[in-house]
């Protein structure tokens, strides 16, 4: 069927179900967003009316059906096409949605335009059964918008691709030294200092070359409260990230005080122009803990999901080790150093995530110096943390690095653009597994899923994030959703055949994505240099 991600089951008839003017497409309780959904995208891409239903029987034929049922798992979904039209039932509405989704890659690559251009076509889909559920509750990707702003529009429209490949997860990485990109209404410095820079670096932090022009831009709490909207029509949870305590150096830039001022002059600090891993972090004083308590509470007026996502990670702590302030609260507190002087940092804000109903989750550092109690882990430097993690009890989302990161390069040869860190091919994510060996039954359960990490040092617009992304997203997407092979060892063959009809998919979207044969010659970076890394990856 080119269906991606595979779904569990197919068992396929022999004839087919002709959508026409006079099919109906009746949408059952709970199921009428799903149903809104797709008589927009179908009307648009084939001028189909799909008229309103007013019972099943309407659909007789010809039409399509959307049924919740109660004994479905909650994203799953049973799409059957036969004789008497198209039905869909999930056991929820995101279990209904995303066979949705799968009816729209049944109808082929046109049925992704925004404009109809096969006016003759006929719209068809084969008679067949089809049974599926997500392997994982956490299928992510994360978007960096700190170090090259996406507009709106563009983070909307990564939302409908994340929908269109059953992506549940958008991590939304709004803040770090290079901008913050979120408007607080009680600290507007944030967006009015943090939020642009007065030039960048082009291509790794070791390139001599600078686009010396203003970087910046940021969303309105109106813009946030539109993607998580639009997001939450599509079944997408959006987890939003704001950095602390290190990786702050635009908010320190905007508010002095809160860096170590009693060893550097915060003053003279601006955003940071450059890649790589600023000195510059948050002082550990009680003026900090409040002003992103406040910074917090705005965000969670915006974000209504569960997890909210801190940061943790690299945060260089030589100012600390100098500062006579924060090593008298490390005396204070009565903690042995500075790896547990974050530790308390961190701690601070799981305990008052918890309190208002909500959990903490931060990158693997977060480990070091003893993790708060409830708080989950993405585990990025490999697989270690997320097993310390699973094995202590935490819920852990597998992001490693050397193999979802999809910043790295996607080929060894010269032609690639910017080429940063190991290279990580189609093949090398589509055999990504992201529940490591060695957990037992309920370790293995901490594994909330998995989540691809797009960081945008050297994607200086919408075109170069979707080089990088695809068509290693879609790869990552069956990884994410689709059971693991009785052997354990996916069929990338199988996969790569499909990808044929994807490809054409892609196009339909508008996805600048990264050929089969290499990148097109608009999509090289000649000169630019990169971050190449020589033989493998670390192990596990």
């Amino acid at each position: 069927m080119d269906l991606i991600p595979a779904p569990r089951s197919v068992v396929a008839g022999s004839d087919e179900v002709r959508l026409t003017a006079h099919s109906r497409l009746y949408a059952g309780p709970g199921t009428e967003g799903a149903g809104r959904w797709l008589r927009t995208v179908l009307w648009a891409a084939a001028g189909l009316p799909l008229r309103e239903g007013q019972e099943l029987d309407d659909t007789d034929g010809d039409g399509i059906g959307l049924l919740l049922d109660p004994r479905l798992g909650p994203e799953e979904y049973r799409l059957v096409s036969d004789p008497a039209g198209i039905l869909i039932e999930g056991g929820s509405a995101a279990g209904v949605f995303w066979g949705v989704q799968t009816l729209r890659q049944l109808l082929g690559p046109a049925a992704y335009r925004k404009a109809a251009v096969e006016l003759d076509r006929t719209w068809a889909v084969p008679h067949l059964t089809i049974e599926d559920s997500p392997r994982f509750p956490w299928r992510g990707l994360m978007l960096d918008v700190a170090r090259h702003f996406m507009p709106k529009e563009g983070v909307l429209r990564y939302l409908d691709l994340m929908a269109a490949h059953k992506l549940n997860v958008f991590h939304f990485h709004l803040t770090d030294d290079q901008g913050w990109r979120i408007r607080i209404e009680r600290y507007p410095r944030l967006t009015e200092v943090g939020s642009w820079r007065t030039r960048t670096k082009f291509g790794h932090r070791a390139s001599p070359l600078w686009e010396e022009k203003p970087h910046g831009g940021f969303y309105t709490q109106d813009d946030i409260r539109e993607i998580v909207a639009y997001a939450a029509e599509r079944h997408i949870t959006v987890v939003p990230e704001i950095d602390v305590p290190g990786h702050s150096q635009a908010a320190i830039a905007a508010y002095p005080e809160l860096g170590n001022t009693d060893v550097i002059d915060t003053t003279s600090l601006t955003v940071w122009d450059s890649w790589g891993i600023s000195p510059n972090v948050l002082a550990p004083t009680d003026n900090t803990l409040r002003f992103y308590e406040g910074v917090f509470e705005e965000v969670l007026g915006l974000f209504p999901s569960e997890f909210v996502h801190i940061g943790g990670d690299e945060c260089r702590k030589d100012q600390w080790r100098a500062s006579p302030a924060a090593q008298a609260r490390i005396k204070e507190l009565g903690l042995a150093d500075e790896d547990e002087l974050q530790s308390w940092f961190i701690g601070h804000f799981a305990k008052w995530l918890s309190a208002r109903g909500r959990r903490l989750i931060g990158w693997d550092e977060i480990l070091e110096g003893g993790i708060a109690e409830g708080a989950a882990v993405s585990s990025w430097r490999g697989y270690g943390g997320g097993i310390a993690a699973a094995r202590a009890g935490h819920d852990v989302v597998m992001c490693p690095e050397q193999h979802v990161y999809l910043d790295h390069r996607q080929a060894a040869g010269a032609d690639e653009p910017v080429p940063i860190g190991f290279v990580r091919t189609l093949e090398d994510v589509y055999r990504f597994e992201p529940v490591p060996p060695g957990l037992d039954e309920s370790q293995a359960r901490r594994i909330l899923g998995t989540q691809a990490n797009v960081w945008t040092e050297v994607m200086e617009d919408h075109a170069r994030v979707d080089y990088q992304a695809f068509p290693r997203l879609a790869a990552f997407a069956e990884v994410a959703w689709s059971p693991l092979p009785a052997p354990g060892e996916r069929d990338f063959a199988d996969f790569e055949h499909r990808m044929a009809a994807h490809y054409r998919r892609l196009d339909a979207l508008g996805v600048a994505y990264r050929p089969p044969a290499g990148p097109l010659p608009w999509q090289q970076r000649p000169g630019v240099p990169g971050r190449p890394i020589d033989g493998p990856p670390p192990n596990r």
